[in-house]
């Protein structure tokens, strides 16, 4: 073989050789960028995944919250249908009482008394309070419960509540049964 041609193989290999690494070096470049492009789609997904663990997590506090909340309020108002039911007997105990100071049996008026009041108080550790509600006051639709209308006794009354008919009242902040009145007109 001559110089010349060896030359030339020399030539050859060594450029064989640079496109070789030339190829090697793409190839790697290549697999950095699927491996950074595969890094960056992992990093997505766990930015996804965060979100939405995050966003579960604030919507199961906010039911935490609520049931909580309606819970408390369950309680509060928990025997308010037998409240309710017991309103008229303690409107019968005020009759009875009105009734017996007429009487000269004062151990009957004590002992009807004594349940009346005993009753009450039950009624009021369970929560039970009166509307309070007395002739002169402001008339309030929200609260009151017009039962009629008639002419104003005087010009303070006129607008303003001339009677109380039925006591209300209210279980913790909830009006469970509206005052009755008559509005002076």
């Amino acid at each position: 073989m001559s110089e010349k041609a060896k030359s030339e193989e020399v030539d050859e290999t060594r450029m064989d050789n640079e496109i070789q690494e030339d190829q090697h070096e793409v190839n790697e470049t290549e697999e950095v960028v699927e491996e950074l492009s595969a890094e960056e789609k992992l990093k997505k997904e766990l930015a996804a995944e965060k979100d939405k663990f995050l966003r579960l997590f604030a919507e199961f506090e906010n039911y935490k919250r609520r049931t909580s909340k309606e819970r408390l309020e369950l309680f509060k108002t928990a025997g308010q249908e037998v409240i309710v039911s017991l309103l008229p007997i303690m409107d019968d105990f005020d009759r009875a009482i009105k009734e017996l100071v007429k009487f000269e049996d004062k151990e009957m008026f004590k002992g009807v008394e004594l349940i009346s009041n005993k009753f009450r108080e039950t009624l009021k550790n369970k929560g039970l309070e009166e509307v309070g509600v007395k002739q002169g006051d402001t008339f309030d639709a929200e609260v009151h419960d017009a039962v009629t209308q008639i002419p104003a006794p005087s010009k303070k009354l006129k607008g303003k509540i001339v009677d109380v008919i039925e006591k209300g009242f209210k279980l913790g902040d909830k009006i469970i049964r509206h005052p009755k009145v008559v509005v002076g007109n």
